[in-house]
């Protein structure tokens, strides 16, 4: 390896791995924005939190590698054009293109790795990650007595306390509403003051009661204003509530297979396949159903008839009544002709879906190349280095190929354009880097 070679290595990896690190970092911090209410209060462990940030984190590596190459090329690129070695390289009789070969085979590689994530390792991690979402958000949130307030999470119990000491285990003024047996009439627990503990395994919580009284009323279906009423003082009780419902239950995985997003392409090859024959036979069962249901009539035997002929010969009433249920029948012929095209569209718009997420995993892999030939001909062109104008290029560039992209995207969705239309944004940015990459070299 000659030493211009390893100069510009050195040049590229440390933007591109510092830019992979903070794109990453951005996508993680907007996916915990949005689920932020869901993961708060649920008093999770750090290493539940932890597996979900990681699997999170590993599908974004498909998005957030073109974003790192897209800048450290331009980044590169400039700062050899600023510092004028790009002049020193080419009045040694180096092309533009040798000096971007090292950065190439580097993208080059990456193209690879990103390909490798999107349809081997992103599939498992949306699994993985989706079913730790699950789970933590049908989680109760964690147990949380305030004073002055009534808290209800513990199933079949209302609790309120006045006072409660900072320790969080002394409490003042304990009032405890029993309604397993029905809301009507619960049984109320009173007492001065208690401690609040739970068992080690966190499994019950316990409250021992002190100077208390224990008022309870039984209902009779017969005579409902001759309820009984009991009243117990006690000088210590003690009661336990179970927490099992607190707990952090790990959902079996398999239970959200299935889904577009969790496949790889043989996957997604042979869904989609199955998908299409199901399609095509529900096409043909909706037409005849429609057909056989309200058309039941030969079309050669009505060719023959008169039929406004026949109709003006019927007197009033009968008339009336031709034309009522006439409008009925071609009523329900038509809503039954609407539900079934609303499930054909919908239908084909999953295998779109489908389509979709298949394509994508090559035009993310593929993004990292051709966002390269944007980037580092531009930044030789520019010649400006530092974090100033190659990250403002560069959330120009991505942005035009991302919002492209959207826009092409929600088209192949809703079945404007075929598949193809994932590439649009590929297509697009192409011819760009071409015109640099031309005026680079000829520069």
């Amino acid at each position: 390896m000659k030493r211009l070679d390893r100069l510009i290595i050195k040049s590229f990896v440390g933007p591109l791995l510092l830019t992979f690190t903070v794109a990453v970092f951005v996508l993680l911090m907007q996916f915990i924005w949005k689920y932020v209410d869901d993961i708060a209060g649920k008093g999770l462990s750090i290493g539940i939190i932890m597996e979900l940030l990681i699997d999170a984190a590993a599908t974004f590596v498909p998005m957030a590698l073109p974003i790192a190459v897209l800048f450290a090329s331009i980044m590169t690129m400039g700062n050899l054009g600023e510092h004028y070695e790009l002049v020193a390289i080419k009045s040694g009789g180096i092309p533009l293109w040798r000096t971007m070969v090292p950065m190439g085979l580097i993208v080059a590689g990456l193209t690879v790795v990103a390909f490798f994530f999107a349809n081997n390792v992103m599939p498992s991690a949306v699994l993985k990650y989706r079913t730790t979402l699950y789970d933590i958000t049908r989680k109760k949130p964690a147990l949380n007595i305030k004073p002055g307030e009534y808290y209800k999470e513990i199933d079949g119990f209302v609790i309120r306390v006045n006072e409660k000491n900072p320790n969080g285990r002394e409490l003042r003024d304990i009032t405890i509403y029993d309604q397993r047996n029905g809301s009507n009439s619960p049984d109320v627990v009173v007492a001065k003051y208690g401690i609040m503990q739970t068992t080690p395994d966190e499994r019950y919580m316990l409250f021992t009661l002190y100077d208390g009284c224990s008022y309870s009323e039984t209902s009779q279906d017969s005579k409902p204003d001759a309820a009984p009423f009991t009243r117990i003082y006690f000088a210590k009780n003690e009661m336990s509530f179970d927490l099992s419902s607190f707990a952090f239950d790990k959902s079996d995985e398999s239970i959200f297979q299935g889904g577009y997003q969790m496949m790889n392409l043989s996957q997604l090859d042979s869904n989609v396949a199955k998908l299409n024959e199901t399609l095509v036979e529900n096409r043909s069962e909706q037409f005849k159903s429609v057909a056989m249901s309200n058309f039941r009539v030969d079309s050669s035997s009505v060719a023959a008839l008169d039929v406004y002929s026949l109709v003006n010969s019927l007197d009033p009433i009968m008339k009336h009544r031709v034309y009522t249920e006439g409008k009925a029948h071609a009523e329900r012929a038509l809503n039954e002709y609407r539900m079934h095209t609303d499930a054909v569209i919908s239908q084909q718009e999953y295998i779109n879906r489908h389509n979709i997420e298949w394509h994508r995993k090559w035009t993310l892999s593929i993004a990292c190349i051709v966002l390269f030939f944007v980037g580092a001909p531009f930044g030789s062109i520019v010649r400006k280095g530092g974090l100033g104008l190659p990250l403002v290029a560069s959330v120009v560039f991505f942005v035009l190929y991302y919002v492209v992209g959207m826009i092409a995207e929600k088209a192949v969705r809703e079945g404007a354009i075929g598949s193809w239309g994932m590439w649009i944004s590929t297509f697009v940015m192409i011819p760009i880097g071409l015109l640099l990459t031309y005026r680079a070299v000829r520069n």
